[in-house]
C-alpha cells in the first residue's frame, strides 16, 4: 500500500502537471495499476486491520443484563457474577464503554448568572516552592475566588489548607470585596466539605456572614468550571518568569497583576466589558458584611506543660512559664499567633509559614529559668529545714534516735564482712544469732 504522501504526489503530477500513468510509475517506482488506483480514488489511503474480536464479546450479554438493573455495579463484582477469569483490565475496559448506555448523561445546560448572586472558589497549587524563612521552600495554595457575574478575580497565598486558615483568607478576600455574594460554591475540599456536607467550622462561617454554601457534585470539576479556567490562566501567564521573595511578596506581585492586566481584559462571555467595570454592578446586588468578623483561623486549648510551648500547625511557640499547668486559649490567624490564659495574653508571636521549627520569646526563657531557679533555691532550704528540725513528744521533750545498729543486736542479725572485691552480701553471709 502506497503513503499518503505518494498518494497525494500522483494526483498532483497527473492532475497539475498532465504526467502520463506510465511516467509515473516510473518516477515512483510503484506499478502503473497503483497509480490508476490512486487516481480513481478521492479518499487518502488508510491501513485498517480486522478486529479478531475480545475473550468479553462473549460475555457482553450477561454484563448488558447486569448493568440494566444495576448501573453502579463495579467491575469487579460483575465479574464475580459472570464468572470471568481472565485479565480485569481487559473487563473494566468493556464496561467503561457500556456503563453510560444504562447510567444515563447528565447534560449540562448554560447558566445565566445574576449580579451579586455566585462566587466560585478554588485553591490553586502554584509550581513554585516560596521562601518561608528558616532556610525552607514551601509549596503553598493560592486562594482564589471569581464572581460568576462580572468575572472579577481575586486572590491570596495561605500558610495551609486547614480549615481556618482558608476561612481565615475567605474573610480577607470578602472584606477587601466590602460584600458578600448570596451563593459560595466550593468543591468538595475536606476542610469545607470533604464527605458531602459543610463541615461545622464551613457552617459557622456561612451562617455569620448570611450566605449559603454550596458544594459541587463529586469528580465535577465543570460544576465550578469558571474558577477551575482561570486556575489554568494564572498558571499559563502569571507564574512563568516571576520570582518571589516570600509569600507576601507573591500576593503583592498577584494583586498587581490581577488589578492592571486580567481584571482589565475584554471578556466576550460579559457584553465585551471589563470585569473591573462590571464589578460595580456586581457589588450593588450582594450583601453586607456583617458588622463583626466571624470565627476564623486556627483555635484550640490545651494545657499548658513544663516545657511551656505549644504546637501551631506543625510549629512550637514559647509561652509565659507563669501558667504552667493551667489551660490556655490559642488562637492563629495569617500573621500572628496569641495565647491567652483566661483574659490575660502570655504570648504574642509572628506565625511562621516554616515548617518543625521552634519560635521563642526571650522574656519567656529568661522568666522560666528564674523560676527553675527560685525552684532549686526552695528545695534546697527545704531540705535543710528538714534536716535541722528537732523531733519532739507532745510535752516537749525531745525524741531520741536511735542507732540502726542496736536493731541488728535486738533481733540477733549480724551482717559478716563483705567478700574480696567489693560484692554485695548475699543471703548465704547473713548468720542468725
Amino acid at each position: 500500500m502506497i503513503s499518503v504522501e505518494q498518494w497525494a504526489e500522483i494526483r498532483r503530477l497527473h492532475r497539475s502537471e498532465g504526467v502520463p500513468i506510465k511516467e509515473i510509475a516510473r518516477r515512483l517506482g510503484v506499478a502503473r495499476n497503483t497509480v490508476r488506483a490512486a487516481l480513481a480514488s478521492d479518499t487518502a489511503p488508510s491501513y485498517s486491520r480486522p478486529s479478531k474480536g475480545s475473550a468479553v464479546d462473549a460475555f457482553e450479554p450477561q454484563i448488558r443484563a447486569l448493568l440494566r438493573e444495576y448501573p453502579t455495579m463495579p467491575a469487579t463484582v460483575i465479574a464475580q457474577r459472570i464468572g470471568w477469569s481472565r485479565s480485569l483490565t481487559v473487563l473494566k475496559d468493556r464496561v467503561r464503554v457500556i456503563r453510560p448506555e444504562f447510567r444515563g448523561v447528565d447534560p449540562a445546560d448554560r447558566v445565566i448568572y445574576q449580579p451579586g448572586g455566585c462566587s466560585q472558589w478554588d485553591l490553586w497549587f502554584p509550581d513554585y516552592r516560596i521562601p518561608v524563612g528558616h532556610n525552607q521552600l514551601s509549596m503553598l495554595p493560592v486562594l482564589v475566588m471569581t464572581l460568576a457575574f462580572s468575572r472579577y478575580r481575586s486572590a491570596v497565598m495561605i500558610p495551609s489548607r486547614q480549615g481556618g486558615d482558608i476561612l481565615a483568607g475567605m474573610w480577607l478576600l470578602l472584606s477587601q470585596l466590602g460584600a458578600v455574594t448570596r451563593k459560595l460554591v466550593w468543591d468538595r475540599e475536606s476542610a469545607i466539605g470533604g464527605k458531602g456536607k459543610p463541615t461545622a467550622l464551613a457552617a459557622g462561617f456561612v451562617g455569620s456572614l448570611g450566605t449559603r454554601l454550596e458544594l459541587a457534585p463529586p469528580c465535577d470539576p465543570e460544576y465550578k468550571g469558571m474558577v477551575e479556567r482561570n486556575n489554568r490562566f494564572f498558571e499559563t501567564s502569571f507564574l512563568p518568569g516571576r520570582h518571589f521573595a516570600s509569600p507576601a511578596d507573591f500576593t503583592a506581585q498577584f494583586d498587581r497583576w490581577l488589578a492592571d492586566y486580567a481584571n482589565t481584559r475584554v471578556v466576550r462571555s460579559i457584553g465585551d466589558r471589563r470585569p473591573c467595570d462590571v464589578l460595580t454592578e456586581d457589588l450593588a446586588q450582594m450583601a453586607t458584611l456583617p458588622p463583626s468578623a466571624p470565627q476564623v483561623g486556627l483555635s484550640t486549648r490545651v494545657r499548658l506543660g513544663r516545657d511551656y510551648y505549644v504546637r501551631v500547625a506543625g510549629n512550637d511557640y514559647s509561652v509565659h512559664p507563669s501558667v504552667i499547668g493551667r489551660f490556655v486559649d490559642i488562637t492563629a490567624d495569617l500573621h500572628r499567633v496569641r495565647i491567652a490564659c483566661g483574659e490575660v495574653t502570655v504570648a504574642d508571636h509572628d506565625r511562621s509559614w516554616a515548617n518543625h521549627v521552634t519560635i521563642a520569646d526571650a522574656q519567656h526563657v529568661r522568666a522560666a529559668r528564674e523560676l527553675r531557679r527560685d525552684y532549686r533555691n526552695q528545695q534546697l532550704q527545704n531540705r535543710a529545714r528538714n534536716a535541722a528540725r528537732v523531733r519532739t513528744h507532745p510535752d516537749g521533750h525531745e525524741v531520741p534516735i536511735r542507732a540502726l545498729p542496736d536493731y541488728d543486736d535486738l533481733f540477733g542479725v549480724h551482717f559478716a564482712t563483705p567478700p574480696p572485691g567489693g560484692l554485695t552480701p548475699t543471703a548465704s553471709t547473713i548468720t542468725e544469732g
